[in-house]
């Protein structure tokens, strides 16, 4: 790759069967980083997320299946095409898609690319050095592979769920797809690695993600600090092992709250002397660190008496200039206004051809001398049917419409 214009993956072709979030946000990294990614989509079971989330309702035909900010924010830089694969002539098509791609995604629950005859030893068949990702809630093998996984089950099955809440309380569950996000970062560096073997040596491989284990990774402390001190740990809230101060602190305004971490006796010296060294940082009780966490809920009506006097970007402007970690805890739209954020220019506006012009965060790193990302329009539903089966695979236009009229292209 010698050309400083060329994307890291320009040349890659994915063929991607994967819906709701954790195979599309895979190949939304794959696609932003130059890879020509086809979703494989139908008319007949189009993925959930483009009626679940619609602007226009849960509509499953019409133009509401391309007015959903969802669906937009997962699927931006690829293309679509329509195909019925519960017929012959549909599977047929898929698998000439998949012998002019390099790599296959998909997230449906196990067996269910095996009755389509479009599992790993299937596609084998018909493209040997083919790379193919298979992302499920329990993975591919084991006594729960079937059992349908959406967030809230994995998260609570994988044991996050009962690190999160208030403490003392018994685990809640996330308010977000935690595992979608930390599987597609997984698959989509899996996928990079495969390739890689793939270019040197011509041999493709299976990679299976379980979400569950994906999530699992993410809480390596907690199962070290049982296998070690055999504690299980139990839900903290805003708290820490050590640090305290060490919380979410009221600010002036509606609902303004900043977030606070001293974690040396050096950092709560500044901390002090930064907020004028009220009386109460001279008290017995918070002389030292083990005192101050021993006394949390002392300490923090004490900070908040201080907080709720400023905003929370004046908090961390104070704290930050002595060197004390504070940072605002933002909403979406006061997200999208933080000024920092704005000069690394995280948001990139992306159009789009029925809902108008949106914005949606790059990735979220910087690329060096490359270029930053391919930000294209996210496809309507298939929109690139005539790309895909006129131009990639050859098909004249009486062809088509005959497919179409079969409702093979649907």
């Amino acid at each position: 790759m010698d050309d400083a214009k060329t994307l890291p993956l320009e040349g890659v072709r994915v063929a991607d069967f994967s819906r709701v979030q954790a195979g599309p946000q895979t190949t939304l990294w794959l696609a932003v980083m130059g890879a020509e990614v086809i979703r494989i989509e139908s008319r007949q079971r189009p993925d959930m997320l483009r009626y679940s989330y619609s602007a226009m309702g849960t509509g499953k035909t019409g133009e509401d299946l391309d007015r959903s900010s969802f669906f937009t924010a997962l699927n931006y830089s690829k293309k679509s095409c329509t195909l019925n694969l519960t017929q012959p002539e549909g599977l047929d098509i898929a698998r000439q898609i998949i012998r002019i791609s390099d790599v296959v995604v998909e997230n449906y629950s196990p067996g269910v690319m095996e009755r389509f005859d479009l599992d790993y030893p299937s596609l084998k068949k018909v493209k040997p050095d083919i790379v193919m990702a298979s992302i499920s809630g329990m993975g591919q093998t084991g006594p729960d592979k079937e059992y349908l996984g959406y967030a809230p089950t994995i998260h609570a099955h994988s044991g996050l769920s009962s690190y999160t809440g208030y403490y003392g309380s018994s685990g809640s569950l996330l308010g977000t797809f935690w595992c979608d996000a930390l599987s597609a970062q997984y698959t989509a560096f899996a996928i990079q690695v495969a390739l890689h073997h793939c270019f040197r040596t011509g041999e493709g491989q299976h990679i299976d993600i379980s979400m569950t284990e994906a999530t699992v990774s993410a809480i390596p402390e907690y199962i070290m600090d049982y296998t070690m001190n055999h504690k299980v740990r139990q839900p903290m809230g805003n708290r820490d092992d050590i640090m305290a101060p060490h919380g979410c602190y009221r600010c002036r305004g509606k609902d303004r709250w900043v977030a606070i971490a001293v974690s040396t006796e050096e950092e709560w010296v500044a901390f002090c002397k930064a907020i004028g060294d009220p009386e109460w940082s001279k008290e017995k009780r918070f002389s030292d660190m083990y005192s101050r966490w021993q006394n949390q809920e002392e300490l923090d009506v004490s900070i908040e008496e201080w907080t709720v006097n400023h905003t929370p970007y004046e908090v961390m402007e104070i704290l930050q200039s002595a060197g004390v970690a504070a940072a605002p805890s933002l909403s979406v739209d006061e997200l999208l206004d933080d000024p920092h954020l704005r000069e690394r220019e995280l948001f990139i506006e992306i159009g789009h051809p029925v809902m108008g012009t949106g914005i949606q965060s790059r990735l979220p790193w910087r690329p060096g001398p490359c270029p930053g990302g391919s930000y294209q329009s996210p496809p309507l539903l298939g929109e690139h049917n005539n790309y895909v089966f006129h131009q990639l695979l050859g098909m004249s236009d009486g062809e088509i419409s005959c497919l179409i009229r079969q409702q093979v292209v649907y």
